[in-house]
């Protein structure tokens, strides 16, 4: 357990300090994560185990089987145990930006290679880094991430966190962990999280199409509008903060930085309901980088999949061959199939 221990820091991105400490929280929080899991299928034969919760975990039970069956995600034990953490969020993973550059502030791992963002299982440590960071005069957000994959070196369980949600996101969310294992290339944060919502996006319409009801999928699509909406919005932000930092003077920039974020608060308040929290704190350049890292290419590999008709085996083929090229030559093969 220990060794394999070592071996999650990288892959949950929270290696590379030398500090005991640092590892002590890291283990350790994986051991609690390992410690607190018990199969489902032995909760639900459980008479003490409270009946919505059984509901849901018999629930996420046939999500899991799709995902493997019709998805061909990896057919492992991944999200068939159940860990019940005590707190609201698995781990909390702190984005930073200098304050005028939207280039993220990079930590480099073994495995998973280099990350824009650094995960702990504590608040409190993730906000002590935020903080030092802070002081030396990055955008910093810190994020509450309801679930991780450990790309296939854990039986990752569904965990409390999770179970907030509306039964399609949880779906979405175990798909989109599923795909990290089937697919990662080290050093491309942007290819790893787009080719992964990608899978979560069409892995739900697929799974509401066979399990839910018409008021389910309009409830889904209504959420999808909502959701493209916001990122258009914040994508547009970007697109302009960029141009500020790479065309105005200095002293020019920061007046210029925040108009941007004054409009970015007033076009979601305005178009977009349900994100007024996300506005609330840390509306900064690492916050904004944080949502635009999982979508620039999201439409390059949806148009990917429509070339191969769908075929989510044919298409897992082309992404693992893309993998294999260079970065920049991964990159533009993707920036090309969003042109047209």
């Amino acid at each position: 357990m220990i060794k394999r221990s070592l071996l999650i820091l990288g892959i949950l991105g929270l290696s590379g300090c030398s500090s005991i400490a640092y590892y002590s929280q890291a283990i350790g929080g994986q051991w609690e994560i390992y410690r607190r899991s018990q199969q489902i299928e032995n909760l639900l034969a459980e008479p003490a185990t409270p009946t919505p919760l059984k509901q849901q975990l018999s629930e996420i039970l046939k999500i899991r089987a799709f995902a493997s069956k019709i998805l061909h995600l990896p057919d492992n034990r991944s999200y068939t145990y159940y860990a019940d953490l005590k707190r609201p969020s698995v781990v909390w993973s702190v984005f930073a930006t200098p304050a005028f550059s939207l280039t993220p502030k990079l930590w480099c791992f073994p495995i998973v290679g280099c990350v824009s963002y650094r995960g702990y299982f504590s608040e409190n440590a993730a906000q002590t880094l935020a903080n030092e960071l802070r002081q030396q005069g990055y955008d910093v957000y810190v994020a509450s991430i309801p679930a991780y994959s450990t790309l296939g070196w854990f039986n990752d369980p569904v965990l409390n966190t999770m179970l907030f949600w509306h039964k399609h996101q949880i779906a979405g969310l175990i798909f989109h962990e599923l795909a990290h294992q089937k697919i990662y290339i080290p050093d491309d944060t942007a290819f790893n999280e787009a080719f992964a919502r990608t899978i979560e996006n069409v892995g739900v319409e697929r799974w509401l199409a066979q399990h839910s009801t018409p008021a389910d999928i309009l409830k889904y699509q209504e959420s999808q509008q909502r959701q493209n909406e916001f990122i258009k919005i914040v994508l547009t932000a970007r697109n302009h903060l960029q141009e500020i930092y790479q065309q105005m003077p200095p002293t020019e920039m920061l007046a210029a930085k925040m108009a941007v974020f004054d409009n970015l608060r007033t076009d979601i308040k305005e178009h977009v309901k349900g994100y007024e929290n996300w506005l609330t704190k840390d509306l900064n350049n690492a916050k904004l980088l944080s949502v635009a890292t999982y979508q620039d290419y999201v439409p390059a590999f949806k148009a990917l999949l429509k070339q191969v008709n769908g075929d989510l085996k044919i298409f897992y083929k082309e992404v693992a061959a893309l993998g294999k090229l260079g970065r920049e030559k991964r990159h533009a093969i993707l920036n090309s199939l969003i042109a047209p």
